[in-house]
């Protein structure tokens, strides 16, 4: 006779067996299904502006497919978010236009009086008042993005095209590409009060999280000016080298930092590289192979993944942050220019703070 074996180690039937497998297998579903909620890029959407094509390319931050697109006005460039994400900005330039969309549907609500060719703008902390590039007109058009009226249009350099607000928005900034020149904007008069020279056709602009430094990019200088923002003057310049690639292929445009001050961004252009820069330091510690003719790049609100815009190939390309590793190409639209993450809505899982 066989000895008795305690239920805790008799062996089980067929049927208990296959019961088992089910919940376990049911088990890691859920689970499976809860982290991806729980991933910071659920609700989340990145939005690509689309030059050659006249749309908006939206891509599911969770799923990393395009999900949708539609049309905008002609050549549209740069975008940007309300911070509640319910509005969407964007600048059509040759239709001399900012326009003000709702991104759940597409539908351009109104358009903004813009000034001729708008490029890029910033909109400044307060949420309502934009700063927009015109580069036509060598002009800074500052509109409440409430009222739909223009507050001033400030002279600058020829070809003005980048724009940032400090943190604390009492500083907004317009790069000029022929002037070669940062412009000094003080918020509270509207009124230009300084320029510091730069290298070669400026670009984009980005003031530091804590507000001390300004990082501008020169295309054709092939540096990117790190300025003291209290002296507003240059303390640092970076400049790139790849091996292969010829000097005057490494052109820099977009250029993202991280809220903790350790590293900076830089899309390089025709090279299809990105820059990673210490921010401490001021050296190259990388360069990420993307797409080609990189123009631009976003984060996510928390950091962790990093969208970049190709022209040439018309693509996306998703980099791990915490890597600095490509992870996947996403196909958009004819010469993609501009990109923005739409914030999660408010009780999404992700939903930035």
């Amino acid at each position: 006779m066989l000895p008795h074996t305690p239920a805790l180690h008799r062996p089980f039937s067929r049927p208990e067996a296959n019961t088992m497998a089910r919940t376990a297998c049911l088990i890691g579903i859920l689970c499976l299904a809860g982290t991806l909620m729980a991933s910071p890029v659920a609700g989340q959407e990145i939005f690509v502006s689309n030059e050659r094509d006249n749309t908006v390319s939206v891509i599911d931050g969770a799923s990393l497919d395009v999900v949708r697109s539609f049309p905008v006005g002609r050549r549209p460039r740069g975008l940007t978010f309300s911070r509640d994400g319910r509005t969407l900005y964007l600048c059509a330039s040759d239709s001399d236009a900012v326009q003000v969309i709702d991104p759940d549907t597409g539908a351009v609500r109104h358009d903004l009086p813009s000034g001729e060719d708008p490029e890029q703008f910033a909109l400044a902390p307060d949420d309502r008042t934009l700063f927009i590039a015109n580069e036509e007109n060598a002009t800074t058009t500052v509109v409440d993005a409430q009222t739909r009226k223009v507050l001033a249009q400030i002279d600058v350099g020829i070809e003005p095209e980048g724009m940032a607000v400090s943190p604390d928005g009492k500083l907004a900034i317009t790069t000029s590409e022929t002037t070669n020149m940062v412009h000094w904007i003080d918020v509270a008069t509207l009124s230009a009060f300084d320029a510091t020279p730069v290298g070669q056709r400026p670009r984009a602009a980005a003031f530091s999280a804590d507000g001390r430094r300004l990082w501008v990019s020169s295309e054709i200088g092939g540096t990117v000016a790190v300025i003291d923002v209290a002296t507003r003057q240059v303390i640092e310049t970076v400049t790139f080298g790849v091996k292969g690639i010829a000097e005057d292929r490494l052109q820099p445009v977009g250029i993202t930092l991280t809220r903790d001050g350790r590293f900076a961004f830089v899309a390089l252009g025709p090279s299809d590289r990105v820059a990673v820069i210490d921010a401490k330091t001021y050296r190259v510690v990388n360069y990420i192979l993307v797409g080609r003719r990189v123009w631009q790049l976003a984060m996510t609100p928390d950091e962790s993944r990093m969208f970049t815009t190709n022209g040439v190939s018309g693509d996306v390309t998703v980099i791990d942050v915490a890597t600095q590793r490509p992870i996947r190409s996403v196909k958009v639209g004819r010469f993609p220019w501009g990109v923005a993450v739409r914030p999660a809505p408010s009780g999404t899982p992700g939903a930035a703070p």
